[in-house]
């Protein structure tokens, strides 16, 4: 380890990826695991956006792209932008990645300094605390409960405001919550931002589409934070395309060219197929899409009926994404088969060895209360994992 950079040292390990590491660990030795620990669609990518793939093929799409992505890709990503978002951006405002993350990790990268302060309302995303650290940027976490259903207040935010804080990271819907922030209550957190000009907001909405009758509102829609906003997307979730691995930003064009100058020496320009296949994806209306939103709602339905009969689960309705985010705290301070049970991570471990059930501890997503269950996995498999919680815990 002390070869090792300090950087990388400091650098932890993703935990949905570790879990599902350990799972796989389990099953190659013969147990039957079943995962609800990753966030990928169990569909199959729709076959129009397959298509365009084989065309792309075919047309011999097989050079350097762009780095900052195709010029008729940036334009398709601008008329999304317009079309789901009323949100009006130019393809000099457009930067395409190797995934969501690559978006997020380029922009912490140009606009974090040793000692700025991020600000991250929880629960969030694994990766927003750890990209932050790689920027040698500090993570404050402003922390929600499933009383307030998981969504912090513009009082806690002004409230954890200081001199060094440069940017804060909104994701709605919520990974892992599930949680809408609505127009309204953005608009209210934006208020409190207008007053402090030297802060950035990132507002990954990678799930919108993925959401169950809250209206999706996109933060750069408020027109005197639009030029400190920067809009994170991309076709993983909501086209079942996670191993395409594009992702995009619409920002102001200063950060954009940034970040287009970062890549250039890290990745450069992301798959040339992968992006002929995203124009086709964006390019179709969001109904081609719909049977996914229509059965992740039905596994919703089911999964918090299932789990809300096993003592102890406390559980909120998310309004979007494909993630149920229990409060299992009922648990702790308690031995179960012989396990003590001393928070999140002790019960998530519980579940793999016990129940052989996957899932991811709350504490890597900043509310050490809870775990992530994930329902984009098939109703027999929920079934059967449900079964196998409460019988473990019985």
């Amino acid at each position: 380890m002390d070869k090792l950079s300090a950087r990388i040292n400091r650098l932890p390990v993703s935990a949905t990826l570790a879990m599902a590491a350990k799972a796989r660990e389990l099953k190659n030795q013969g147990v039957d695991v079943i995962g609800l620990s990753l966030g990928e669609p169990d569909f199959n990518t729709p076959e129009f956006i397959k298509d365009a793939a084989i065309k792309a093929v075919q047309d011999n799409w097989n050079s350097y792209s762009p780095v900052d992505g195709y010029a008729d890709l940036k334009e398709a990503i601008c008329n999304k932008f317009k079309r789901d978002n009323g949100l009006d951006y130019k393809p000099s405002q457009i930067v395409v990645s190797t995934g969501a993350k690559q978006s997020i990790a380029n922009v912490c990268m140009v606009l974090l300094n040793p000692g700025d302060e991020v600000l991250l309302p929880a629960p969030y995303w694994v990766s927003y605390s750890a990209i932050a650290t790689l920027a040698e940027a500090e993570s404050i976490i402003i922390p929600s409960t499933i009383a307030t259903d998981f969504k912090i207040t513009p009082e806690q935010l002004e409230a954890a405001i200081t001199p060094k804080t440069k940017l804060v990271m909104f994701n709605s819907p919520n990974n892992p919550s599930g949680t809408i922030f609505t127009e309204a209550e953005y608009r209210a957190l934006g208020k409190v931002l207008e007053k402090y000009p030297d802060i950035f907001i990132l507002s990954d909405e990678i799930y919108e589409h993925i959401n169950y009758g809250t209206p999706h509102f996109s933060f750069a829609a408020i027109p005197e934070l639009y030029d400190r906003t920067i809009t994170v997307n991309g076709v993983a979730k909501a086209f079942a395309m996670t191993g395409w691995r594009i992702g995009y930003i619409g920002a102001p064009e200063w950060i954009a060219k940034a970040c287009n100058k970062m890549q250039g020496q890290i990745t450069s320009g992301a798959n040339c197929i992968a992006q002929r296949a995203t124009i086709a994806a964006l390019d179709a209306p969001v109904s081609n899409i719909q049977y996914m939103i229509d059965e992740f709602a039905q596994r919703r339905k089911m999964i918090i009926e299932l789990l809300s009969a096993i003592p102890g689960f406390k559980l909120n309705e998310p309004e979007g994404a494909f993630y149920v985010f229990p409060d299992i705290s009922y648990y702790f301070g308690k031995t179960l088969n012989g396990k003590t049970i001393e928070n999140a991570s002790d019960f998530a471990l519980y579940l793999l060895e016990v129940a052989h059930v996957a899932t991811v501890t709350g504490e890597a997503f900043g509310n050490d209360a809870c775990i992530r269950i994930s329902y984009a996995a098939s109703v027999e498999n929920i079934q059967e994992a449900v079964k196998r919680i409460g019988q473990s815990l019985a």
